[in-house]
């Protein structure tokens, strides 16, 4: 998409809550934030770094995820998100994302979203269910 500049960037910060915390290792102390937590702030700061250059109507899902959790960030702690559009080709976008937390990097990686017209995309995803239904 032609509107959707290399090197945007976007970012997110969040405190780690006992809702983002990790909780089946059994002890309080070891509770840290869970590595589906982190892909998931990722992709909405990659989605937030590309959704202002898109025209009224489209958004973007994500479509492929390539994350390493590098260290676990204690409950307590602030958490930086980052996001940078590497790579556009046609609706494809590629993001390079990283988050920190106040002492080191905890994750770095790719991201990949797909803009989608949102009401094309909700009636593709109705007509999927509708044809699953018996």
């Amino acid at each position: 998409m032609a509107g959707i500049p290399i090197g945007a960037t976007g970012a997110h910060k969040i405190l780690v809550t006992p809702e983002v915390a990790v909780d089946f290792l059994g002890l309080e102390g070891a509770r840290v934030l869970g590595t589906p937590f982190l892909i998931a702030f990722l992709e909405m700061t990659a989605r937030n770094a590309i959704k202002p250059h898109l025209e009224d109507g489209f958004d973007t899902v994500g479509t492929e995820v390539n994350v390493r959790h590098l260290a676990a960030t204690p409950l307590g702690m602030h958490v930086s998100f980052h996001a940078e559009v590497l790579e556009v080709n046609d609706r494809r976008v590629v993001c390079k994302v990283e988050a920190f937390d106040e002492k080191e990097k905890i994750s770095e990686g790719t991201h990949e979203r797909f803009v989608v017209h949102v009401a094309r995309f909700a009636s593709r995803v109705q007509a999927k269910l509708a044809s699953s239904t018996p």
